[in-house]
């Protein structure tokens, strides 16, 4: 936002372009911490909410909805700056879309109702490279992963060593990382989950338990939605509830950091500050995007 907003204080449009995966659904405003009108302070934002819980949303759709968001940008003299910290999103955006043949919906059948023990085992034996790189807790990668190589023949690994699509060559990028210290993240990881549930995320969480989804879409498994559904059975009290949730958080706060460490060029900007704020780098960047 204070990029945005100094774009905007200068005289040049900006548009926030959402890059998280969970505050593309429209069920998940408080779970998702998805900015309120007020946080947005006028500026546009786009690919927030947009995506009904009834429809995952992968990456490559993310990466369409995005490209097209970039491009009516540039139509009108507007800068795209996009937030958020899914990585697999934007690494699909730059470096493209994997050319993966549509699935037979008899195996994606069959694969989905596996359990998810089931399912860990048999990836280990038809894709273990694959299986290597996975955490054998994440249900939709290693279904997608065992789908992809029992209607295709082929890994997924093969398939996306044939990247294509990717944005990264048509455009100028100021990449910056944020990765603030440890210590500083999973305090925040508590103080969110623990205020998120003063804001209305029982009531919203149950509103989308209201709606039989299946289990095995990416809305249903966003973190909040299992801990608040134990509590809403009676299964664990609410503060029980709040600790779970602040855990799943921390948790998955340590793996996008490993991730981002790893993932992206060595040369890409990286800030420890929580509220960095590229002065130099800005200046580039502005210069790049002057209203003529």
């Amino acid at each position: 936002m204070k990029l945005a907003l100094e774009l905007t204080a200068r005289g040049q449009e900006a548009v926030v372009i959402n890059a998280d995966s969970a505050q593309v659904y429209a069920d998940l405003a408080i779970l998702s911490a998805r900015p309120t009108e007020e946080e947005m302070q006028g500026v546009e934002h786009r690919l927030f909410g947009v995506w009904d819980g009834a429809e995952a949303c992968s990456a490559a759709d993310w990466a369409r909805a995005a490209r097209r968001e970039i491009a009516e940008a540039h139509e009108r003299g507007a800068v795209p700056v996009l937030a958020g910290g899914t990585g697999l999103y934007i690494r699909t955006l730059l470096d493209g879309i994997a050319p993966v043949p549509e699935i037979d919906p008899a195996i994606r059948a069959e694969v989905r109702a596996l359990p998810l023990a089931d399912a860990w085992i048999a990836l280990q034996a038809e894709d273990p490279g694959r299986a290597a790189r996975l955490h054998s807790a994440d249900a939709n990668r290693i279904a997608r992963a065992l789908e992809v190589v029992r209607s295709t023949g082929n890994s997924l690994s093969y398939w996306q060593e044939r990247h294509q699509g990717g944005l990264a060559g048509e455009i100028g990028l100021h990449p910056l990382i944020l990765l603030p210290t440890r210590e500083w993240l999973y305090e925040r990881c508590d103080r969110r989950f623990a205020a998120m549930m003063e804001a209305g995320a029982i009531a919203e969480a149950a509103a989308l338990l209201a709606r039989d989804l299946s289990q095995n879409l990416p809305v249903m498994r966003a973190i909040g939605v299992p801990e608040i559904a134990a509590l809403l059975r009676g299964e664990i009290s609410r503060d029980e509830a709040i600790e779970r949730g602040q855990m799943a958080t921390r948790n998955y706060a340590k793996r996008q950091y490993t991730w981002f460490r790893r993932q992206f060029p060595p040369q890409w900007l990286r800030a420890e500050q929580s509220d960095y704020y590229p002065d130099p780098n800005f200046e580039i960047l502005f210069s790049n995007f002057r209203l003529t």
